[in-house]
């Protein structure tokens, strides 16, 4: 069975330039943020993206929702480009998107009852009338886990874990066919993670969602994700099956990332090598020439300072950018 691609991803590229000047403003830099990404995300998948922080990974999920407009690239989302879209017609395809947010307690207005926060996407594109909408509201309410008379609350009166809830009803809806997950359980107790990630399942199972699902938890983004991208300041190192990148990791980074995941057997744990990284991750507004990885990389060579290595597929839907993995 064929895979539809929902998302194609290709060259993606986001910098933020550095001005100076109080009276003439001019570019004096750049913060290569993201610097030429390229994937697919398939129908009804949830694809990981993992990384340290400042990796360029919610820049990523913005990037592809048009939040921030990419410096270059394409973003092909059922077939149309949405870089080149602008005004009405890209407001159209953003029913077709929506974001999860990391901080339950920054993404909600604090001024807004649950029910006009959930319901605001319904009246802005003009899908429903406002006595629609809150029916609609109790319908999603409920849908969550909610109580649906709570529609008349304010976010300060929810905990973190019923805030994100209500954060999941409203991406729910507009009933979009991609959601970008951007850490949505990082501000959450342990306790509450599990919840909302089973919740993001159960809806994935209704309604055949597909998830982009960023986060730097490798034990859950092994639980939800079919397949796992991994990224390094600003670039992509690794792309795999879930199950392939665990076994069979094949970037120094990737491997480095894995080591350190607790595993609960004290005797595993006992036997198994930590791969420790020397230094600190370079500047963004400055990254080492050649492989972004090369000034932490055990196995840096000559070539990894002189040239960028390729994107290239290794195996079966397994793609590495490192100069050391031979084909």
């Amino acid at each position: 069975m064929t895979k539809e691609v929902l998302l194609k991803v290709e060259g993606l590229v986001k910098h933020f330039p550095i001005v100076k000047g109080s009276l003439v403003r001019r570019q004096v830099g750049a913060v290569k943020a993201v610097d030429g990404l390229t994937f697919n995300v398939y129908r009804g998948e949830t694809l990981g993206l993992v990384g340290e922080s400042g990796c360029g990974k919610s820049t990523t999920g913005r990037a592809i929702l048009q939040l921030h407009r990419p410096t270059a690239g394409v973003v092909e989302f059922e077939g149309k480009d949405l870089v080149r879209m602008k005004g009405e017609e890209l407001r159209h395809m953003r029913r077709r998107m929506q974001m999860i947010f990391q901080d339950p307690y920054a993404s909600l207005n604090p001024r807004m009852t649950v029910g006009e926060i959930i319901g605001e996407p319904l009246i802005v594109h003009g899908i429903m009338t406002k006595k629609e909408a809150e029916n609609r509201v109790e319908e999603l309410l409920a849908l969550v886990g909610l109580n649906p008379a709570y529609a008349n609350r304010y976010p300060h009166e929810f905990s973190g874990g019923q805030r994100q809830r209500v954060g999941v009803a409203r991406a729910l809806a507009l009933q979009p066919a991609l959601i970008v997950c951007d850490e949505p359980i990082s501000a959450l107790d342990v306790s509450i993670q599990a919840q909302v990630v089973n919740l993001l399942e159960d809806l994935q199972g209704q309604f055949g969602l597909t998830y982009l699902f960023i986060a730097h938890d490798l034990s859950m983004v092994r639980h939800i994700s079919n397949r796992i991208a991994v990224m390094y300041l600003g670039v992509m190192v690794e792309l795999a099956d879930r199950d392939e990148l665990y076994t069979n990791a094949l970037h120094p980074y990737t491997q480095a990332l894995l080591s350190a995941v607790p595993i609960p057997d004290p005797v595993a744990e006992e036997k198994r090598r930590r791969q420790i990284l020397q230094g600190e991750i370079p500047s963004p507004i400055n990254p080492p020439s050649g492989c972004r990885f090369r000034t932490r990389c055990p196995l840096a060579a000559d070539i990894c300072a002189q040239e960028r290595p390729a994107w290239r597929e290794v195996g079966t839907e397994h793609f590495v950018a490192c100069h050391m993995v031979k084909a």
